[in-house]
């Protein structure tokens, strides 16, 4: 009953609510056409806005090409303005610049030179412009003229402010090179003269480049000193200084040093350089330690200049130390004689050349580190190889010529024995000397490779592949970029004269670096060479006491004992019957090995208790021995077995 009841209502509700909107429909629709007209009379309202817009968009643009166009006829009046104005004041100073000269003001002429240079620079666009810088060049020439007297009393004088007057009078009018050329000419001629004063004196040229090296540094810091106080960089100044200096020099040190060269024996042409180049190193040194305190300041191309000017003139015998040192092994290891007379001498003379041996080994590595840094260890390499082989080579015809002196090769068959351990005792001390030989040589090829390493170490970067040279240079370029280089230990000549060598130097620090400078073979072919010496000292020690054996052997079969019958006793047609002439001869031969200090073997001791046993206690000496040598010894003694 209740449900119906809220059915009922709701129908009611929904019925009225039907009713409610049917009768406001009307008035739904009246307002939404209202709406739509409002609608479209704001988008005309709209278009007619953006109409507007465009309008004054397109005006805008119109009124700004207006005043872009004015402001550009107005930049082009001022500088027609200026130009007429600059012009006015060219011709009004060039008019006056005659009479500004008569006075010989410096100060007041570059005054009015300058300020011709900045009307001048107005009136680029001028038709008579080239005409124009002809004549201002032209009084800058005339200033310049007018001034280099006292520019050059300036300079010698070492007044810092007349200097400093002319520094700014030609920074001003764009002269300073011109200026600087006075300066470095002043102090050039200077030097030079000393230099040519020294050269036509008495001293030695080692002495000469001392004393042009002193004064050449005793400059730097003389005029650092005074640079500093005129010039806005001192030590670029005072470095191109040192290079024109050291390019000028009338005989030049290339030229000294050739002559030099070419007055030296062979002999000592190598001590030579390395001593005239020890001078240039100490000047090297000096000028290092002097720019290292300021070498952030340094204009760092110049120094590396300066570096090329002071050691460019020994790059033509550091290239060729290989020949260099090459030539003087040999001429020193030729100065050792290994051949005497007598054996004994020969024998002596071998032992103390191993010591002289390594001292020039050990010489080389020390002129190669002092000429060329480590740079030449190809060369170096090339060199040693050459002495040790000529070394072998005077070694094996010492050997050979003892073998005569010893009569080893040529033993005659009858000729009688004689008791003679000389020649062993010889070959004995040579086998001692051998070994001496290969234990230096590995001492030394250690050595080698450890100094090889720490001096030319340097060159061989972190990231360096054997497989390509070209990365090694990028990657040397990349690590100069990272950080400051000091130029005096960067100066590298074999990288830019003979890359091949230098990179054949890159994979033999890759190869010590990488394997150990324990594990190395610099100088295998050497090493080869004096183990050879080695077999051939045994080989003359063996031959020393074999030989005689030999030769006592081959005179068995030639015995009284082999070729007739002894006293009471007879021969068989295959075996001649024991004799005490054979038993001589062996226990001869056992004393000859108790000599050498050499025991006889098992068997040949077995076959001497045999020989020597009593027929009756032959079967009791033949027990415990092979069975087959007891039957030949006793059918050899005619003996029952």
């Amino acid at each position: 009953m209740k449900l119906q009841l809220f059915i009922q209502e709701v129908n009611n509700a929904v019925e009225e609510t039907s009713h409610q909107a049917l009768q406001n429909m009307p008035r739904v629709l009246r307002e939404v056409e209202v709406l739509k007209q409002e609608a479209t009379f704001l988008k005309e309202q709209m278009i007619l806005v953006k109409e507007d817009i465009k309008k004054f968009e397109a005006d805008t643009a119109q009124s700004m090409q207006v005043l872009v166009e004015i402001d550009r006829v107005k930049s082009r009046m001022q500088l027609a303005a200026e130009s007429l104005q600059e012009a006015d004041k060219w011709s009004t100073l060039s008019a006056d610049i005659e009479e500004t000269l008569k006075t010989q003001d410096v100060s007041v002429i570059s005054a009015k030179l300058t300020s011709m240079q900045s009307s001048l620079a107005m009136l680029v666009d001028t038709p008579d412009y080239s005409e124009k810088c002809v004549h201002l060049e032209a009084l800058k020439n005339r200033l310049e003229a007018m001034a280099s007297p006292q520019i050059v009393a300036a300079f010698n004088s070492q007044s810092v402010d007349q200097a400093k007057t002319f520094v700014k009078v030609f920074t001003e009018i764009d002269r300073m090179p011109q200026l600087l050329a006075y300066y470095y000419k002043c102090h050039k001629v200077q030097l030079v003269a000393a230099w040519q004063d020294l050269c036509q004196s008495d001293l030695s040229l080692n002495r000469q480049l001392t004393e042009l090296y002193d004064t050449l540094l005793g400059t730097w810091h003389s005029q650092l000193q005074w640079a500093t106080q005129v010039f806005k960089n001192p030590h670029e100044v005072v470095t191109v200084l040192l290079i024109q200096t050291l390019g000028a020099l009338v005989p030049s040190i290339p030229v000294c040093l050739s002559t030099a060269m070419e007055r030296t024996g062979q002999e000592t042409k190598l001590n030579k350089l390395l001593e005239l180049y020890d001078a240039t190193v100490h000047f090297a040194k000096g000028l290092e330690m002097a720019m290292l305190p300021n070498l952030k300041e340094q204009n760092l191309v110049k120094v590396m200049e300066l570096v090329e000017a002071v050691y460019g003139p020994y790059k033509p015998y550091q290239l060729e130390y290989g020949d260099l040192e090459e030539e003087n092994l040999l001429i020193q290891i030729s100065a050792v004689p290994l051949e005497h007379w007598e054996v004994i001498d020969c024998v002596q003379e071998l032992n103390h050349s191993v010591n002289k041996l390594f001292i020039l080994a050990s010489g080389a590595i020390d002129n190669c580190i002092k000429l060329t840094d480590g740079l030449g260890v190809c060369g170096l390499l090339k060199a040693l190889k050459a002495l040790f082989s000529k070394y072998t080579s005077d070694f094996t015809n010492t050997l050979q010529s003892i073998r005569k002196k010893c009569k080893l090769d040529d033993i005659p068959s009858d000729s009688l024995f004689q008791e003679d351990w000389t020649a062993f005792q010889n070959s004995v001390r040579i086998i001692a000397t051998c070994g001496e030989l290969l234990h230096q040589c590995g001492d030394f090829e250690q050595q080698l490779a450890n100094r090889v390493l720490s001096s030319a170490g340097k060159y061989l970067s972190d990231s360096y592949s054997p497989c390509s040279f070209s990365g090694l240079q990028d990657t040397s370029s990349a690590d100069k970029k990272s950080s400051i280089k000091n130029p005096w230990q960067e100066y590298n000549y074999l990288l830019k004269e003979n890359p091949s060598e230098y990179a054949s130097l890159m994979e033999t620090l890759y190869t010590l670096k990488e394997k150990g400078t324990s594990n190395h073979n610099l100088l295998s072919s050497s090493r080869s060479a004096l183990s050879r010496l080695n077999q051939l000292a045994h080989h003359l020690a063996f031959d020393s006491v074999f030989l005689r054996i030999k030769q006592q052997l081959l005179l068995v079969s030639k015995m009284e004992g082999w070729s007739s019958g002894g006293i009471g006793e007879t021969l068989t047609d295959d075996l001649p019957n024991f004799s005490l002439t054979p038993l001589e001869y062996i226990n001869y031969l056992i004393n000859v090995m108790d000599a050498l200090g050499l025991q006889p073997s098992r068997t040949l001791q077995n076959i001497v208790a045999l020989l020597k046993a009593k027929p009756e206690e032959y079967r009791q000496a033949a027990k415990g021995m092979p069975r087959r040598m007891a039957s030949s010894i006793a059918a050899m003694r005619g003996l029952e077995c």
